[in-house]
């Protein structure tokens, strides 16, 4: 758990993904503190952890006072790569999987992100 863990650091590739992604701070610890699955990493030492998207709802076919008795899911995963040292979990990076990936086979990282983690050394 990253509660125990005296610091987080984020990368700026981390930081930049999630300005890309739309992903805050808030929700990214929240998807670490409590992940719906835990995966090795693509990179050497890595863990990655996701969520599914949450409820939403359409504002033209759904009132904002039906959206509670009829909540819909949104297709799609929230993943988060990190690597632990001693004290300190380092947040290498996250991005939203369009679909549906299945546990135990490798995790769905856009081919970008990859490359540049792959390559540039970023954790």
């Amino acid at each position: 758990m990253a509660g125990a863990y005296k610091k987080l650091l984020w990368t700026e590739h981390a930081k930049i993904k999630m300005k890309q992604y739309g992903l805050s701070k808030q929700k990214l610890l929240a998807i670490l503190y409590r992940p719906e699955r835990k995966e090795k990493g693509i990179a050497p030492g890595t863990m990655a952890v996701m969520k599914t998207n949450k409820t939403f709802f359409k504002a033209k076919q759904i009132s904002l006072k039906n959206a509670w008795s009829r909540p819909r899911k949104a297709p799609g995963e929230i993943w988060i790569m990190y690597k632990d040292n001693k004290q300190v979990r380092k947040i290498i990076s996250a991005w939203r999987y369009p679909g549906i990936s299945k546990p135990g086979e490798e995790i769905p990282v856009p081919e970008d992100i990859r490359r540049e983690l792959l390559n540039n050394n970023v954790f």
